[in-house]
């Protein structure tokens, strides 16, 4: 079975972890020592229903609160299908929480409650779903129950993001609406009786049905080597196989590939995986590639088809940030650059915008970057990496910064 990433986001108290605890609860994911403990849990707190919530705010500070502070990550699956949930946090202070959750999702699951509609958080997931490029975005509107499952509230509320979701999403990725009660479970696994008004698919029926046709299979072919072996046994004395996963792209026996940052080429022998022996490999696949002839070829380099003439080497380039440090992001400051397994050093040599994600409007007017704000910076690093745009190739697209004296992670960012 396939697994599908989600992310959830959304303000404080719109019910992400109910939503997530219902979820698990309706599709018989928790043990029946879980509900036990979670039913005493409840009744602890002088509650007199099932507090769902509690399954995924496991932090002490996070039960006392009833706030999510962490990201969570929570499992679950179905005949069809094999999920893994980020419950990210709804406080803006904690933004760079929901970037790092949401870096692999497939799904966005983006909460408004019904009674407050769009707020400043809205616009905020909504931007970042775009910047990470989340290919499906579900917008529940959770908490009918209180506004009495109101057709025309639930209508109010999308339209009211039409030219908020027009702003922020990019070409082809796909925005859905649903009304929702994760308290009472309706509109979850099983058709809301309280909202016969809604025609449209349930929360799991849209994820059931929810198909990611892997494009990244049909990107530019990359292959980082994270690792090359020589047995120098009696049976595989001038063995010499390059493992690693294909990170975009398709790979197969006969091609000629090219070698960087050298540009050695050489031709394709054999793909392994586990023993077995396979003509072609694919993004995603976790291989061992061995070619016709001798290269230098090591740990970090990467293998491309030589017959693509973008192949890249970026030492100059401009990105996008998400500052996730305390201390903030000034020009002319060096830090540590990490793209896969590469580390080289790099200067933020300008920050030519910050991005106000709410307003959907920049400022280029800019001496630095503080925590949790996006902006655009001019970077030069000591070796080039080979990454891609990541709007075009988000799998390797992407890097992190890293403070050479602390060994902090200080930023992500996507090279434009």
């Amino acid at each position: 079975m396939d697994i599908l990433r989600i992310a959830t986001a959304g303000s404080v108290d719109d019910g992400k972890s109910t939503l997530i605890g219902r979820l698990l609860y309706e599709t018989n994911s928790i043990t029946k020592d879980k509900i036990e403990a979670l039913e005493s849990a409840s009744k602890r707190k002088g509650l007199d229903f099932l507090d769902l919530s509690l399954l995924t705010d496991g932090l002490i500070a996070e039960r006392e609160q009833g706030i999510t502070i962490d990201v969570a990550h929570i499992y679950f699956s179905t005949p069809t299908r094999k999920y893994i949930i980020a419950d990210t946090p709804g406080h803006v202070e904690y933004t760079r929480n929901m970037v790092t959750g949401a870096s692999n999702a497939k799904v966005s699951l983006i909460l408004v409650d019904a009674r407050q509609g769009v707020v400043e958080q809205t616009a905020r997931h909504l931007s970042i779903a775009a910047l990470l490029r989340i290919p499906k975005v579900i917008v529940c509107v959770n908490k009918m129950d209180l506004v009495q499952y109101d057709e025309a509230k639930f209508e109010a509320i999308k339209d009211s993001l039409g030219s908020l979701v027009a702003q922020t999403t990019f070409e082809g990725q796909e925005i859905s609406f649903l009304p929702i009660s994760s308290l009472f479970g309706q509109n979850i696994t099983q058709a809301a009786d309280k909202m016969p008004w809604y025609q449209g698919n349930t929360l799991l029926g849209e994820l059931e049905a929810f198909e990611y046709a892997e494009s990244l299979a049909h990107a530019p072919a990359r292959f980082p080597v994270q690792w090359v072996i020589r047995p120098k046994t009696e049976e595989y004395h001038d063995y010499r196989g390059y493992a690693g996963k294909i990170s975009s792209g398709t790979f197969q026996v006969g091609d000629v590939i090219k070698a960087l940052p050298t540009g050695q080429e050489s031709t394709i022998s054999s793909i392994e995986k586990f023993g077995e022996q396979l003509e072609r490999a694919v993004a995603g696949d976790s291989v061992v590639i061995t070619l016709t002839t001798d290269v230098d070829i090591s740990r970090g380099n990467s293998l491309v088809l030589a017959s693509d003439t973008q192949a890249p080497q970026l030492k100059d380039f401009t990105a996008q940030i998400c500052w996730l440090d305390h201390q903030a992001l000034s020009p002319g400051k060096t830090y540590l650059l990490q793209h896969g397994v590469n580390l080289t050093k790099a200067k933020i040599s300008q920050i030519t915008e910050r991005l106000d994600v709410v307003a959907q409007t920049s400022s280029q007017d800019v001496d630095s970057l503080k925590l949790n704000e996006i902006g655009g910076i001019q970077l030069r690093t000591a070796q080039p990496i080979m990454a891609d745009v990541y709007a075009e190739n988000p799998s390797n697209g992407a890097f992190i910064l890293i403070d050479e004296f602390s060994n902090s992670t200080v930023g992500v960012g996507f090279v434009k």
